[in-house]
């Protein structure tokens, strides 16, 4: 039995120190959760439930301030669309004008 348990015997795993290379180990948190970025900034991350909530939550995005140069920018966008859906569609712009 000496002379084949060297052939027979399971080895044991080798031990390694690995710590992963971003990895913070002063409690910051689970190093292997994602989470984005912008999380805490957002609305609808997690939307409050009923009628109420829904409606407060539509209120409160409402008075928030937003960009003015990307509405500004949204306008004009939308504003060459309708220009160019219009010109595609051959639609009279005349009947807007008195004669």
């Amino acid at each position: 039995m000496g002379m084949l348990s060297k052939f027979t015997k399971l080895k044991r795993n080798k031990k390694f120190e690995y710590s992963p290379r971003y990895y913070d180990d002063k409690g910051k948190g689970n190093p292997f959760k994602m989470e984005p970025k912008f999380d805490k900034f957002r609305t609808t991350l997690n939307p409050p439930r009923g009628l109420k909530g829904k409606f407060g939550s539509a209120l409160d995005d409402m008075r928030r301030e937003g960009d003015r140069d990307l509405k500004i920018r949204m306008v004009i966008i939308i504003a060459i669309l309708v220009l160019i859906v219009l010109f595609i569609l051959d639609f009279d712009l005349s009947i807007f004008f008195p004669k």
